[in-house]
């Protein structure tokens, strides 16, 4: 004989505040987590919920509160760069865990050209996110104008070049931090120290200039300065363009870590030993930093931290409270490379 079998009727609140023995709106309360019920009402309805097995209707709860449970990352780069970069990885990783632990989910979209930037307007304009977090932003992209059209609230992972006072967001110290790299690089008797930066429209790349300039000074001239675009190829085209120039360099400051990693293969397929003849130092500590030969002297900026307190920052706006910019500290790891 064929069993049938029924489907199982969902449990609901009504269901659980009978099981804890209180009212719909005390359970109602302890879900929302507001804070006016006695620890013994609350404990009775979180036992309650794991006995019924009742599961909160997101789609009605979003009804009520207009808030729809989900962030979207949006990364102003090309897609490869995100598979390329082991940057990204970390703070999709942590991101995706912290809004996990506030029952939150994340949307990954990519922006780096303009049918991207369309896509991520039309989704944001929908009402499919409550918020933004905005990964490698560049100053003056229109995106961000749009952003703001939207209405919808956007916490930057670095500061928005132009927008620092309309955009919060937390960030490495990238003066502070590519100073003491270039610090070190003259501590160790280096005297032609050339330079590898991330694009200037990003803080990456226009703040560890200051930070390299404003150690040297006037001992740095235009030439010893070298744009690059956070990619290794584009490590590599600097360090060659840097040799060119400056076939006596015996230094160079590199933006990102994935950058220096294109430097020193330029510099190994010029018979340049390194630190024998030209000491190389990075920015970021990512994985890279040790899969290199040598392994890197980098720039440590807290990944992990800044990723977490853009959450928590996003978070904050969503509930409409007040938050400052955190700006946090870097570390100077010593390795082979210098």
């Amino acid at each position: 004989m064929e069993r049938k079998h029924l489907a199982r009727k969902r449990p609901t609140i009504n269901d659980v505040a009978a099981a804890a023995g209180v009212s719909r709106g005390t359970v109602s309360r302890v879900l929302n987590g507001l804070d006016n019920v006695s620890l013994a009402s609350e404990l009775a309805v979180r036992r309650a919920v794991s006995e019924t097995g009742y599961v909160v209707n997101r789609a009605a709860r979003s009804l009520k509160t207009s808030r729809t449970g989900s962030i979207v990352m949006v990364l102003s780069e090309p897609q490869e760069r995100l598979f390329e970069d082991p940057n990204f990885s970390v703070l999709l990783r942590v991101a995706t865990n912290q809004l996990a632990e506030r029952d939150m989910s994340l949307v990954l979209m990519i922006a780096g050209d303009d049918g991207g930037r369309d896509r991520v307007v039309r989704y944001l304009r929908g009402g499919h996110a409550d918020g933004a977090l905005l990964i490698s932003a560049h100053a003056g992209d229109p995106l961000l104008e749009e952003i703001e059209r939207a209405g919808v609230p956007a916490v930057a992972c670095g500061a928005v070049l132009g927008r620092e006072s309309v955009i919060p967001y937390a960030a490495a110290d990238d003066r502070g931090g590519a100073s003491q790299a270039t610090r070190y690089l003259v501590e160790q008797g280096r005297r032609k120290i050339g330079m590898i930066t991330g694009p200037l429209d990003t803080p990456g790349g226009s703040l560890r200039m200051e930070g390299f300039t404003s150690v040297l000074g006037r001992k740095v001239t235009k030439r010893m300065v070298v744009h690059g675009d956070y990619t290794q190829a584009g490590g590599e085209r600097a360090m060659r363009e840097l040799l060119l120039n400056f076939p006596d360099l015996d230094a160079v400051f590199v933006a990102s870590d994935l950058m220096a990693a294109g430097a020193l293969q330029v510099l190994h397929a010029a018979g340049r030993s390194v630190p024998g003849d030209v000491a190389v130092a990075g920015f970021d500590d990512s994985a890279i930093a040790t899969a290199t030969n040598p392994m890197l002297t980098t720039i440590r900026q807290p990944l992990a931290a800044i990723a977490e307190e853009t959450v928590r920052l996003l978070i904050a706006l969503l509930d409409e409270q007040e938050v400052e910019s955190a700006v946090l500290p870097t570390e100077l790891i010593i390795r082979d490379s210098t």
